[in-house]
C-alpha cells in the first residue's frame, strides 16, 4: 500500500539509480527507428542553472516520449572544455596561491587543469541526475567516467585535428591580421558571444580638425583613438562638403595629415555629419578603410596601452589615460569645441568584465562563405527545420551576411592549433608533429602558441562525438539527430556552425529539427542576475532551502555593496520563507506548462506549488484507487459479466481525446498544451469528476457494475500515468509500479511500457453528451448552494421542472445527488412557490428548496443588501479617485474593477430575491 503522504526525496534517488544501473538509458536495438538528441554541451566549470534545467526537462521529455513509443533513442550528452572559462578558474587558484600559470610554464599549467576537471568537472553531470535526465552516460569521457563525452576527449581532439588539417588543405582556413574583439586582461581574441554589450553613462566630444581655408568638426565618444585616423568621411551627397572631398586635413597632435573622403556609411542627418575613421579600432571603420585602400594603423599594445605608432607623448599610457592626456592637450590647441553627456553602447569581456577593444593582430580564420551556401540551402528546401519557425529568418540573415570566422585565442587551456613554423616563418598544418617534421624535412619546428575557439569543437560534436572521423555505427544510426532543443541567443554562434560543418564533412545535416526555447526570466520577467537575487538554483526548488541559507547563498561572492543590499531586499521582498521543497516532478512539470513558442518565459513559484498539488493528488487517487481494487475483481476475467455505465464510457472516451491532444503536443514542440492537457485531464475528469462518480458505482448492488468501474479506475489510471510519465518521471514510476498489475500489466519499469496511443473507435460522444449534461446540472446546483449560503453538510432537495435528457436518467439522478449533496431529486411541473433562486438548464428549471420564515430571511436579505451597497460605493469611491488609478499598479486596479462587478451581480441577484418577498403593493 502506498505511503500516506507523497514524499519526493525518498522516492527519487532509489529510482535513479535503479534506471542508470540497469541500462535503461542506453542506446538499445539499431534495428528499431532511431530517435536521438544532441545535449548543448554545458561548460565543465558549471553548474546547473535555471535555463539548463528548463531546457533539459524538455529533451528528457522527448527521449523518454519516444522510448515508449518504441524508438532506440540516444541522447548524447557531455561538457565543453570551455576554454577561457576553464582557465580563470584555475588561474584564480593559482593567484590565491600567490602564483600564475607563467610560473608554472604551459605543460605544468595545462596539467593543473585536468586535474582541477578531474576532480570538479563532473558537477553539472551529477546535478543533471538529479533533475532525471535519461541520457546515455556511456560515452566515457577520457578518465573513463560516466558522465558524457568531454570536448579535449582523445577521440575529440582527433576530429578537431582533422577538421582544421582538411580545411586548410581545402583553403578555406587562413591566418590574417585583422581586427577582432580583444580582451586586454585575458590578453586573447574573444567570440561576440563572449561580449556584453550594454547601454551605460559616457559622454562624447566633439573636435575640430583644421585644413588650409577649413576645418571639420567630429564627434567621438573615444577621442584617444583619434591618434589611430586614417581619414574623415562624409556622405557622397552631403552638399555641405562636396568641395572639400578629397583635400587633405591636419589630424591633431599627430603631425599627420589625412584624406576628406565620401562614403555612404556616414549618416550626414547625425551630429556635423562627418566620421573619423580608424580602421584600426573600429569594425565599422574597418571596413570603410577597406572600401577606399586605407592601410589600417593600431595605435594600442595588446594590454590596450599605447604604443610606438602615436607621437612619443602618448606611449606607454594606458588607453584611459591616454584620453585624458588627449582631451587637455586638445582643449590647449582650441581643438575641443563640445563635451556632452552620452548614452552609449559599451562592450564588455563577459569574463574579465574589461572594455573590449578591437584589434589587428594575427589570427586563424575560417573562410564561411562556402561552407554556408549548403547550410542556406538546407532550410530553404525544409530539410532544417525550425521551432518556432520564425527563428529560420534569423538563422537565415546571420548565413546571407555571414563574416569569416576567428577561430584562434591566445589561451593555454584548449585545442592547441596544429600548425608549426620553422625558424624561416615557414608555416607546417599537420596532423601530428611527426608528419610536420616530414613536411618541412626535419628543420627545426617551434608550434603555433594559440588554441581553438571553443566554439570549434563545439561545431562538431554532432558528429565527433559519434566517433567522428571514423565509420561507425553511431554515425550510420544517429545521424542527423532528431532534434536540437537550444536557446536563440546561439544561433548565430552553434546552430548554423554545426549545420555548416556536418554538411561539410559528413553530407548529412546534424538534426532535423531545431526547438528554440524561451529563455527563463523571474516572475517581473527580470533577466536573472547574481547582482539582482533573482537567479534561482533549480536543485533549491526541488530539496528546498531555508531563507538564512539562500541569503548566504545569494551573497556570496559580491564585492559591491549596493550589489548586497538589493539581493538581501530581493530575497527579503520574495522568499521571507526560504523556498519549500518542490520535488523534481513538480519543477519538470512547472517548466512543460511554461514551454510555449515565447521568447521569454517568466518563472513564478506559485506554479510549482500548483504542480506539487497536482502531484498530491495524483498520489491520494492512487491510494484511493489501491484501496478501492486491490484483491478485488477487476475485470481481467473476461468469463465474468462487466457493465460500464455512460460515466465509465465517457472517461474512457476522454482519454482518447487526451492522448491524441499530448502526441500533438510532442509533435509540434508545444511543451505547453500536452502539459495542460495532462493536467486538465487528471484533476479535472478523472480526479474530480470520475473518481467522485465512482465512489457511487462501487455502492451498485449489481457485481458487474462495480467489476466495471474497478476495471476502468485502474485501466484509465495506469494508462494516465504512463502518458504523464516524459514529463513527472518519478511519481509516475512510484504509482506504476503498484497500479500496473491491477491493469493486467507487467514489466520492470513503466519507462519501457507503450506509451498510450488514441483509439478513435472508443470515442463515445453519446456518453460525453450524457456526462456533460451530468456536469452542467451539478454545477448548477452548487451554483444554487453557494447562492443560498448554504452550510457544506446541509441537504436539501431539489426541484426540477424536467428530467435530464440523457440515456441513463436514474443513474444521472443518482450522481447528481451524491455529487452536489442533496437530501433528493424532485421532478416536478412547477417549482414551489419559494424566494430562492433558480437555475435554468436547457428545458429545465432548478431550485434548491428550503422552508424559511419570510420576515428572517427578508431581514437577512436587506442586511445583505445594505452591505453589498456599501461595498459598491467604496470601490466606486477609490475608482474615481484618478491618482488611485495613475498611481496604482495595473494588476490592483483591474482586481479593484473586477469587484465592483462582482459585488453589482450579487445585489441584482439579492434584490430580485428580496422583491419576491415584499408585501405586494
Amino acid at each position: 500500500m502506498l505511503d500516506k503522504s507523497f514524499d519526493p526525496a525518498a522516492i527519487e534517488e532509489r529510482w535513479y539509480q535503479r534506471w542508470e544501473s540497469a541500462g535503461y538509458f542506453a542506446a538499445r536495438d539499431h534495428e528499431a527507428p532511431a530517435y536521438c538528441i544532441q545535449l548543448p554541451p554545458p561548460n565543465v566549470t558549471g553548474t546547473l542553472h535555471m535555463g539548463h534545467a528548463f531546457q533539459q526537462t524538455l529533451m528528457d521529455a522527448l527521449i523518454r516520449y519516444h522510448r515508449m513509443r518504441g524508438f532506440n533513442t540516444n541522447w548524447v550528452v557531455g561538457t565543453d572544455h570551455a576554454g577561457i572559462a576553464t582557465q580563470i578558474v584555475v588561474e584564480r587558484q593559482l593567484d590565491e596561491k600567490g602564483q600564475s600559470r607563467h610560473d608554472l610554464g604551459r605543460e605544468k599549467f595545462v596539467e593543473r587543469v585536468w586535474q582541477w576537471k578531474q576532480q570538479s568537472g563532473s558537477t553539472i553531470t551529477r546535478q543533471m541526475r538529479r533533475l532525471g535526465a535519461s541520457a546515455n552516460w556511456t560515452y566515457a569521457d577520457t578518465e573513463g567516467q560516466k558522465s558524457g563525452y568531454f570536448t579535449m576527449d582523445a577521440h575529440m581532439s582527433r576530429a578537431v585535428v582533422e577538421v582544421f588539417v582538411r580545411l586548410y588543405e581545402e583553403g578555406l582556413i587562413y591566418r590574417g591580421k585583422r581586427l577582432v574583439n580583444w580582451d586586454p586582461v585575458l590578453g586573447t581574441a574573444v567570440s561576440d558571444l563572449e561580449v556584453d554589450t550594454e547601454e551605460e553613462d559616457g559622454r562624447i566630444w566633439e573636435l575640430r580638425y583644421p585644413g588650409e581655408g577649413f576645418s571639420l568638426t567630429v564627434a567621438t565618444t573615444r577621442p584617444e583613438t583619434m591618434l589611430g585616423d586614417v581619414a574623415v568621411a562624409v556622405h557622397p551627397d552631403d552638399a555641405r562638403y562636396n568641395s572639400l572631398i578629397g583635400k587633405r586635413i591636419e589630424l591633431p597632435l599627430s603631425g599627420r595629415t589625412i584624406p576628406v573622403i565620401a562614403d555612404e556609411y556616414v549618416d550626414p542627418q547625425f551630429g556635423t555629419g562627418c566620421v573619423k575613421i580608424t580602421p584600426g579600432h573600429d569594425f565599422n571603420d574597418y571596413q570603410v578603410g577597406k572600401r577606399h585602400n586605407l592601410e589600417p594603423i593600431s595605435i594600442f599594445r595588446l594590454d590596450a596601452s599605447v604604443n610606438e605608432n602615436a607621437p612619443a607623448k602618448y606611449r606607454g599610457l594606458d588607453r584611459f589615460e591616454a584620453r585624458k592626456q588627449v582631451l587637455a592637450d586638445l582643449k590647449a590647441a582650441g581643438l575641443l569645441v563640445a563635451e556632452k553627456p552620452h548614452k552609449l553602447r559599451v562592450p564588455r569581456s563577459g569574463r574579465t568584465g574589461v572594455i573590449v577593444e578591437p584589434m589587428l593582430t594575427d589570427q586563424w580564420f575560417v573562410a564561411m562563405e562556402t561552407l554556408a551556401r549548403p547550410a542556406l540551402q538546407a532550410a530553404k528546401t525544409q530539410e532544417l527545420k525550425f521551432y518556432p519557425e520564425h527563428w529560420c529568418t534569423t538563422y537565415n540573415q546571420w548565413l546571407e551576411h555571414i563574416q569569416d570566422w576567428c577561430i584562434s585565442r591566445q589561451l593555454w587551456w584548449g585545442h592547441q592549433i596544429p600548425a608549426w613554423y620553422d625558424d624561416a616563418g615557414n608555416l607546417y598544418v599537420a596532423r601530428s608533429e611527426a608528419e610536420a617534421q616530414a613536411k618541412a624535412g626535419g628543420r627545426k619546428l617551434a608550434r603555433d602558441a594559440d588554441v581553438l575557439d571553443t566554439w570549434f569543437s563545439s561545431a562538431l560534436v554532432p558528429f565527433s562525438s559519434l566517433g567522428w572521423p571514423q565509420k561507425t555505427k553511431d554515425q550510420e544510426v544517429f545521424l542527423p539527430s532528431s532534434v536540437l532543443v537550444t536557446g536563440f541567443d546561439i544561433i548565430f554562434f552553434w546552430v548554423a556552425r554545426m549545420v555548416m560543418m556536418s554538411l561539410h564533412f559528413t553530407g548529412k545535416l546534424p538534426f532535423r529539427h531545431v526547438y528554440i526555447n524561451a529563455i527563463v526570466r523571474d516572475a517581473e520577467g527580470e533577466k536573472m542576475s547574481k547582482s539582482k537575487g533573482n537567479t534561482l538554483d533549480p536543485l533549491d526548488l526541488i530539496d528546498g532551502i531555508t531563507f538564512d541559507a539562500l541569503l548566504k547563498k545569494s551573497t556570496v561572492g559580491l564585492l559591491k555593496a549596493d550589489h548586497k543590499q538589493k539581493v538581501e531586499s530581493y530575497i527579503k521582498a520574495h522568499f521571507r520563507n526560504g523556498i519549500p521543497a518542490f520535488g523534481t516532478d513538480a519543477l519538470r512539470f512547472t517548466f512543460a506548462s511554461l514551454a510555449s513558442f515565447s521568447r521569454t518565459l517568466n518563472f513564478d513559484l506559485g506554479r510549482c506549488d500548483g504542480y506539487r498539488n497536482f502531484c498530491n493528488k495524483l498520489w491520494n487517487a492512487t491510494r484511493f484507487v489501491l484501496m478501492n481494487t486491490e484483491g478485488k475483481d477487476c475485470g481481467q476475467d473476461e468469463t465474468r459479466p462487466v457493465k460500464l455505465s455512460f460515466i465509465d464510457r465517457w472517461i474512457v472516451s476522454q482519454l482518447q481525446r487526451v492522448e491524441a491532444e499530448v502526441a500533438e503536443g510532442f509533435a509540434d514542440y508545444r511543451f505547453d498544451n500536452l502539459a495542460g492537457a495532462i493536467y486538465r485531464f487528471v484533476w479535472d475528469e478523472y480526479c474530480d469528476w470520475y473518481v467522485e462518480l465512482a465512489k457511487l458505482q462501487l455502492q451498485d448492488p449489481d457485481e458487474a457494475v462495480q467489476r466495471g468501474t474497478r476495471r476502468t479506475l485502474v485501466r484509465v489510471l495506469e494508462t494516465s500515468l504512463r502518458l504523464a510519465h516524459p514529463v513527472i518521471p518519478f511519481i509516475t514510476e512510484e504509482l506504476w509500479q503498484k497500479v500496473a498489475p491491477l491493469a493486467g500489466k507487467t514489466g520492470e519499469t513503466i519507462m519501457l511500457q507503450a506509451y498510450p496511443k488514441s483509439q478513435p473507435e472508443k470515442i463515445d460522444e453519446a456518453a460525453e453528451r450524457d456526462m456533460a449534461l451530468l456536469k452542467e446540472w451539478t454545477v448548477a446546483t452548487r451554483n444554487l448552494r453557494a447562492e443560498s449560503k448554504l452550510p457544506p453538510g446541509e441537504r436539501l432537495p431539489l426541484y426540477a421542472t424536467a428530467h435530464p435528457c440523457v440515456s441513463d436518467p436514474t443513474l444521472t439522478l443518482s450522481a447528481l445527488k451524491a455529487l452536489a449533496r442533496l437530501e433528493d431529486v424532485k421532478v416536478a411541473a412547477t417549482l414551489p412557490d419559494s424566494p430562492a433562486p433558480v437555475a435554468v438548464v436547457g428545458e429545465a428549471r432548478l431550485m434548491l428548496y428550503k422552508a424559511v420564515d419570510p420576515a428572517l430571511e427578508r431581514d437577512r436579505l436587506q442586511k445583505e443588501s445594505t452591505r453589498l451597497a456599501l461595498e459598491i460605493s467604496k470601490a466606486k469611491v477609490q475608482l474615481g479617485n484618478q491618482a488611485f488609478v495613475d498611481r496604482a499598479p495595473a494588476k490592483v486596479v483591474e482586481q479593484m474593477r473586477e469587484r465592483l462587478a462582482g459585488f453589482e451581480a450579487t445585489l441584482a441577484k439579492v434584490n430580485a430575491q428580496l422583491e419576491k418577498l415584499l408585501p405586494s403593493r
